[in-house]
């Protein structure tokens, strides 16, 4: 009985250890203990690596075992594992992915505050899944591009369009994602960027033709994202410019998948203050905004326009 209690002992100090401290960190916090689970500490988004990312969807995971649990989408080209937090265990299955530009880093710290607030309380009859991070190699460098085979590419613009692409699929992680909503049978996601401050819908291409034949859907989607932040909503590329590429086109071009790009904030590089603003106005909007979309994709979503390449050349390349 006595070596029983001791491994017993010896466990518990093991999972404080992995609660507390993050190895390589230099014995710095993870995340203080809140009411309800981890809560991260915002000040280090500037500095934080991945492994302290996955740390704490590994503590959120063990927070609410009832309604959350971790998963691997795949591996990056650096070889790193990408890991989420799939919550609930409804019908209609939803997904928020943060940091395609691996220097956008307050996406990442949206991302993880909404995965704590979903985790606490899950969407009645959907399955959400929340990818904080999908270029790991980029976010540890704080740059917005990935490399694979010594290339570096723009993962979001690394997806088969109906105008172009600097891709297809060179990158393991877009590939790895775009299996993913296909296996899944995504309904709708919300893409986390930043920043403009906006939140827009498809098309978002290269084309004066810009209606989806489901404006009235995705303006209420977007009217629903944006009650606290009250950022600037509509069309992708009136509202910010055009670009060939991208994930929104693709999820909804490839499958009517109700898709959502969240510019955040004002600056690549917010303040904790910043940050902390940009979490408190953006979370309340992407669950809701997952709430109130259609329970099945779009049924007639194929891009009937014509492309003009000559618009191309607006695309700046830093949202």
């Amino acid at each position: 009985m006595e070596s029983v209690s001791r491994c017993d002992r010896l466990l518990v100090l093991f999972s404080l250890l992995l609660t507390c401290v993050l190895p390589g960190l230099g014995g710095r916090a993870l995340a203080a203990p809140g009411k309800g689970g981890p809560v991260l500490d915002h000040s280090r988004a500037a500095v934080r690596q991945y492994g302290e990312v996955r740390e704490f969807l590994f503590e959120l995971a063990k927070a609410y075992p009832n309604n959350a649990k971790t998963f691997v989408l795949g591996e990056s080209d650096s070889g790193d594992t990408i890991v989420g937090l799939q919550v609930g265990a409804g019908k209609v299955n939803q997904v928020v992915v943060a940091t395609h530009h691996g220097n956008e880093y307050g996406s990442t710290e949206v991302g993880l505050g909404f995965a704590r607030e979903i985790a606490a309380r899950p969407i009645e009859g959907q399955t959400v899944y929340v990818i904080p991070v999908l270029n790991i190699s980029g976010y540890n460098r704080k740059a917005r591009r990935e490399s694979a085979g010594g290339v570096s590419y723009d993962p979001n613009r690394n997806y088969p369009g109906p105008c172009g692409t600097e891709g297809p699929f060179t990158l393991k992680s877009t590939r790895a994602l775009a299996k993913f909503i296909a296996e899944k049978n995504i309904v709708s996601s919300a893409t986390l960027h930043t920043y403009s401050p906006a939140v827009v819908y498809p098309w978002g291409l290269s084309s004066h033709d810009l209606k989806t034949g489901y404006e009235s859907i995705f303006e209420g989607l977007v009217a629903d994202a944006t009650r606290e932040s009250h950022y600037a909503t509509g069309n992708s590329t009136e509202l910010i410019y055009p670009a060939d590429g991208t994930y929104e086109d693709y999820a909804f071009h490839q499958h009517g998948i109700w898709s959502i790009l969240f510019e955040l904030g004002h600056s690549h590089s917010p303040s904790t203050q910043n940050i902390e603003t940009m979490v408190r106005a953006n979370v309340p909007g992407i669950r809701r905004m997952l709430e109130s979309a259609p329970s099945e994709r779009a049924e007639k979503h194929a891009f009937a326009g014509k492309c003009d390449r000559s618009l191309i050349s607006l695309d700046r390349h830093d949202e």
